[in-house]
């Protein structure tokens, strides 16, 4: 009998868009400087037991059996953002965001669609500066796709990487300030 429920449970493992937009937004407000509560709030709010929940002891064996063998892959809806390598490409990020913000704010650099920035106004930067904001644009992009890489891998689903590249190139123009240059989804160039 129970090798017929562990042979009849079908596990398919979704990805969690609201966590990642969670988790986007946590590393994305870091990067921009404004990361005051990620650390410090819990995730959760702690819910009081309900009065109609059934006692310990009444819930049938089979029941628990089934939830112990689903509950691996309910913690999967959680995005892990916490691992060494991503850490250690955040912190990357947030040390190259002073030098980015200014030619982000002039308009010369901006945000692409696909989660990465571009050089979009180069007569924008003065001659002495073009070398450095294509550094700092290149150095930003191995990073980027280095991170989308890293939290597929964390989460053990590396087929996620195509979602959480498409969840952060949303929520990077989303957090973005006002004046900041993006691209629309078919590749014009806007400023929010």
């Amino acid at each position: 009998m129970l090798m017929f429920l562990a042979a009849c449970v079908t596990i398919n493992v979704y990805f969690p868009t609201a966590e990642a937009v969670e988790a986007a937004d946590q590393i994305i407000r870091g990067v921009y400087g404004e990361d005051g509560q990620s650390e410090s709030q819990p995730d959760e709010k702690q819910q009081p037991g309900s009065l109609l929940q059934p006692p310990v002891g009444a819930v049938p064996a089979y029941i628990a059996l089934l939830e112990w063998l689903v509950s691996p892959v309910q913690a999967a809806a959680d995005i892990n953002i916490q691992s060494p390598a991503i850490r250690t490409i955040r912190a990357s990020m947030e040390a190259r965001f002073p030098q980015l913000k200014p030619f982000y704010d002039t308009g010369s650099v901006g945000m692409t669609n696909g989660g990465l920035i571009e050089v979009r106004d180069l007569n924008a930067v003065a001659l002495r500066d073009r070398k450095t904001v294509k550094t700092l644009v290149a150095d930003e992009n191995r990073d980027r796709h280095a991170l989308y890489k890293e939290i597929a891998l964390a989460n053990g689903q590396p087929g996620w990487e195509a979602d959480i590249r498409k969840t952060f190139a949303k929520r990077w123009i989303d957090n973005a300030p006002a004046g900041w240059w993006y691209q629309d989804n078919k590749g014009n160039w806007k400023r929010k």
